[in-house]
């Protein structure tokens, strides 16, 4: 062996296939696949590895970070799309670029793998107690380092499983700590042997328990109801747009407005409730405040249908001498009374971080981060918006609701990434964060998922994907209420990380059990 100190660094091949052979079953887990039950067991291979490896720290290490490469390029391939369908990037150059995101995205699991390696080394197999607190640690992490937890673990049970139900309580990280919990415990069962099969009750019941069918909500169905929402798919191509095109596809919004307000007027039930159509994000860039053809444009569609119109709009911060992404809700007469300035900016898409800004471009634009987490009124009920990306960030839906907000609002466009997993993996978000408020969204997409998602998570009334259409829903007060959640945020995740920290001290500050050698 020409490298003797790399090959000591590298686990085992049977290591390196159990992990990936976990990467490939979380793989599995999340969507286009969704087979979401797989994400119960499918961690069980990378265990083994690590407690295969429990003598070397690096070899844990690099088996975490071989599976962590695999399951992030598997789940996010589709951010090569953009750049080989619209900046004509050879397709080995983007996947390339890719494999150089995930690499520093499986530093995570990574680290997981190699601090459950010290426990296990320390403590023997009981350390795999430790692996849902150590996992949720590495999760917190990353969303705290890269400003992304794209797919965290949690996410996979949004479609079909009910456990997404204990993001109410402690967010989608409990969720996923139960998940990681249930593979600890297939894993302590198998390795043991016999000694501790019963172990293996523990993720049967929770699995039954995740399959439980949901009871009616009849609170909210009783609920008089404060508007009525027409929400717009205008399926606007990414590219190609010009004046004319432009001018056609702004009618077609109109069109396809005015068809589903006909229709609503022809429920009496929805009469006499004031009605605000919402467009999309879209790649139209709509500009409110400097745009008097615009201004004019949106004036006469709002006093003709008596209708409120919230759309997205690139507004001037003239301080910064820049633009916010913002959401603009105008009245019936087409005046601004209400805006909010997206907070959370897409990080080198619609800003880059302070360091780099004199190197790396923006790819969408240079925006101005919004500070304000202003409520938009749809009746007598009050709306909070999340924009595009802003889906992903628990703590947004949550400032919102302890506000006041009633129901949450998210205006999305994923069509640059194509018709690939992103459109559901986007909808799990969503799907959380109505779980974690208790409270419904209502997601407008240009090219979809538009839908309907209430309080428990359920994805009502979903519009086809890559179609034009529109959706009319209802929109109440609710009660008042906040879920634990809402109440102490991501409690749990720094629960996690205090355990982690205690474990972490003991495994450095003890010696190797004769229990923990032989087990």
């Amino acid at each position: 062996m020409k490298f003797p100190r790399v090959a000591a660094l590298l686990p085992g091949l049977k290591s390196v296939g159990l992990a990936l052979l976990s990467a490939i079953l979380l793989v599995l887990a999340f969507p286009d696949f969704e087979y979401w039950f797989l994400a119960w067991f499918g961690l069980v291979p990378l265990l083994w590895a690590i407690e295969r490896e429990k003598d070397s720290l690096a070899k844990s290490f690099v088996a975490g970070w071989i599976f962590g490469i695999v399951f992030f390029f598997g789940t996010c391939w589709w951010l090569t799309f953009a750049p080989i369908t619209y900046a004509g990037f050879p397709a080995i150059l983007a996947y390339l670029l890719l494999f150089c995101v995930t690499v520093v995205a499986g530093l995570f699991p990574a680290l997981f793998a190699g601090l459950l390696s010290l426990l296990i080394n320390r403590f023997g197999r009981v350390a795999f107690v430790g692996a849902p607190f150590v996992w949720v640690v590495a999760e917190l992490l990353r969303y705290w380092i890269t400003g992304n937890n794209w797919n965290t673990i949690g996410y996979s049970q949004a479609f079909g499983s009910n456990l997404k139900e204990f993001a109410n309580f402690g967010g989608v990280g409990l969720v996923s700590f139960l998940l990681v919990f249930s593979n600890a415990a297939v894993s302590s069962a198998l390795l043991n042997k016999g000694k501790s099969y019963f172990l293996a009750i523990i993720p049967v019941l929770l699995l039954g328990l995740s399959a439980l069918p949901d009871f009616p909500d009849f609170d909210e169905a009783g609920r008089p109801k404060s508007a009525n929402i027409v929400a717009v798919q205008p399926n606007v191509p990414m590219s190609g747009l010009t004046y004319d095109s432009y001018s056609e596809l702004r009618r077609k919004h109109v069109q396809l407005s005015q068809a589903a307000l006909a229709a609503l007027q022809e429920q009496p039930s929805t009469s006499g409730r004031p009605t605000t159509v919402i467009f999309p994000e879209s790649p139209m860039n709509f500009m409110f405040d400097e745009d008097p053809e615009f201004q004019d444009f949106v004036s006469r569609f709002a006093s003709k249908n008596n209708v409120n119109v919230l759309f997205n709009s690139a507004e001037p911060d003239a301080q910064n001498k820049k633009y916010f992404n913002s959401a603009v809700l105008v009245d019936t007469e087409g005046r601004e009374i209400a805006q909010y300035d997206k907070i959370y900016l897409l990080p080198f898409g619609e800003s880059v971080p302070g360091p780099l800004q004199m190197i790396v471009p923006a790819f969408v634009g240079s925006f101005s981060f919004g500070k304000e987490y202003d409520l938009l009124p749809l009746g007598d009920a009050k709306a909070g918006v999340m924009i595009c990306f802003e889906s992903h960030f628990g703590e947004l839906s949550r400032r919102y609701v302890r506000d006041g907000a009633d129901v949450l609002i998210e205006m999305t466009n994923d069509g640059y990434l194509g018709p690939t997993p992103v459109l559901r993996q986007h909808l799990a978000n969503a799907v959380f964060r109505a779980v974690e408020t208790n409270r419904p969204v209502l997601r407008v997409t240009n090219v979809g998922v538009t839908a309907y998602i209430n309080e428990r998570g359920e994805v009502l009334d979903p519009a086809e994907s890559y179609t034009e259409a529109t959706r009319v829903w209802s929109v109440s007060e609710s009660d008042g209420s906040q879920t634990f959640y809402v109440k102490y945020g991501d409690w749990f995740a720094w629960l996690c990380s205090f355990a982690t920290l205690i474990l972490v001290i003991f495994g450095l500050t003890s010696r190797p059990s004769d229990r923990a050698i032989v087990s």
